[in-house]
């Protein structure tokens, strides 16, 4: 027999467009208004190779367990009582209504394990909804849409430790190799003639992008897939994402150089990872800073490449020097990766390319709740917050909710006062305690009830 889930919420959330979603066909009647579902509905449900048995029921209600809606409550408790796993789904885009926390005290209340999904997530009308769930206490919420699909690499996730058998091992093992073989998407940004062309034609072998002495070549973003040999043998997909040279604005008068380097700005925004190249012969420069801040303003990971290192004299004093402008000056995120390469004669390149992977795989990790909360009692131990005027800021716990960059939610009271040296203190602490190294990390404070208080 198949595991169960019974998904279960407050009439009109959406559990009829998600049980459609996972039985893959429209099973259920769907309609905008309330109580379309009465009876139990099961169906054989897919998820990535995980499979199961999905349950959609009525809308739970409080009523009279001898009316209608009462009677429909009751199916739904039964389904939950027979359930493996329930899903409490909840629309993000109304917010957390009294009916959602009197079900979240019945759930909290039965054994089943439950899984808090923020339906109705996609676009930003739904980010207050999403954090207003946590005080439900029912754990991290997953924002989804089981209208468009978004969310279920994420309810995978969610669902295979409760749906644990020795068949779906396979199909998760599967599931993160095929994430981890995705293509990255490895931007080449910089001035003009640092030698990007140059750099993306020495991995491929071949002079596929025009080059030459004059700055300013290219102009329009360029991408190129190119297949990359690992040291361990492997290889790994890469999409190169050559761009127009980026010269100070003020500098910037030709039309054409302007829609350059703004569609150079518009390519950072779609890669994972960005490569800083820098002329090694003319150091580091006030403009390279700029790009620099600007890559890791998007939440994009960020490498530095010294090119033309084979022409430099006096390399050591130089690295040393450009190291500490750039920690100096990229205060926000200290220890970013510095690579001396040679675009001209390839030397550095493999190395490159290998920390890009590596730094990809850091700016896409996530960690669980409970460790992030033990390194989160510790960093508050060592370092408690202040009190300003005497009265202590609270911090009650910290949870990921985003990952590609790592986004953290704070929550605690009056954190409008907390200074900004000790939010700094602990994005520092994430970084170096939980391995994001120097990946940008976004920290977001919420003043909200512990969800935990009445669990």
């Amino acid at each position: 027999m198949l595991p169960t889930v019974a998904i279960v919420g407050r009439p009109n959330v959406g559990k009829s467009t998600l049980f459609n979603r996972l039985i893959g066909k429209k099973l259920a009647l769907v309609d905008d208004q309330p109580g379309v579902t009465r009876d139990r509905r099961e169906g054989e449900a897919s998820l990535l190779g995980l499979d199961f048995t999905i349950v959609d029921t009525a809308g739970y209600e409080d009523e009279d367990a001898n009316s209608l809606p009462g009677r429909m409550r009751m199916q739904t408790e039964a389904a939950v009582e027979d359930c493996d796993v329930a899903l409490f789904v909840i629309d993000a885009r109304a917010g957390i209504t009294p009916l959602d926390e009197e079900i979240a005290r019945w759930l909290r209340a039965n054994d089943a394990p439950v899984i808090l999904l923020a339906n109705k997530a996609e676009g930003k009308a739904a980010d207050d909804g999403v954090m207003e769930s946590f005080s439900l206490g029912l754990g991290e919420p997953i924002p989804f849409s089981a209208e468009h699909g978004q969310g279920l690499a994420d309810l995978f996730q969610a669902l295979l430790p409760h749906l644990d058998r020795e068949e779906f091992q396979a199909e998760e093992k599967e599931f993160y190799e095929d994430e981890e073989g995705a293509p990255l998407k490895l931007a080449i940004v910089g001035r003009p003639n640092a030698g990007k062309s140059t750099l993306i034609n020495k991995f491929l072998g071949e002079n596929r992008l025009l080059t030459g002495p004059e700055a300013g070549i290219t102009r329009d973003s360029i991408a190129v897939d190119w297949m990359w040999t690992s040291r361990e043998g492997l290889d790994r997909p890469v999409r190169l994402i050559d761009t127009a040279g980026m010269r100070k604005r003020a500098k910037v008068q030709d039309k054409l150089e302007k829609l350059a380097v703004s569609d150079g700005l518009n390519a950072v925004n779609f890669a994972e990872v960005v490569v800083l190249l820098l002329d090694a012969t003319r150091g580091l420069e006030a403009q390279d800073l700029r790009i620099a801040d600007r890559v890791l303003e998007e939440g994009r990971a960020l490498v530095i490449a010294l090119n033309k290192w084979d022409t430099v004299e006096n390399g050591s004093a130089l690295y040393q020097g450009i190291k500490q402008a750039l920690s100096d000056g990229l205060a926000q995120v200290r220890g970013v990766p510095i690579m001396t390469v040679s675009a001209a004669s390839g030397k550095g390149l493999d190395d490159l390319i290998h920390v890009a992977f590596e730094t990809r795989t850091a700016w896409s990790q996530r960690v669980s709740t409970g460790v992030l909360n033990r390194w989160f009692e510790t960093a508050l131990e060592a370092n408690p917050p202040p009190a300003p005027g005497g009265k202590r800021i609270k911090l009650r716990y910290i949870t990921q909710n985003k990952t590609r960059p790592p986004t953290f939610v704070l929550f605690g009271t009056r954190l409008d006062e907390l200074p900004e040296s000790y939010r700094r203190y602990l994005v520092n602490g994430i970084r170096k305690e939980l391995g994001f190294g120097a990946v940008p990390v976004r920290l977001t404070l919420r003043s909200q009830k512990n969800p935990y208080a009445t669990k």
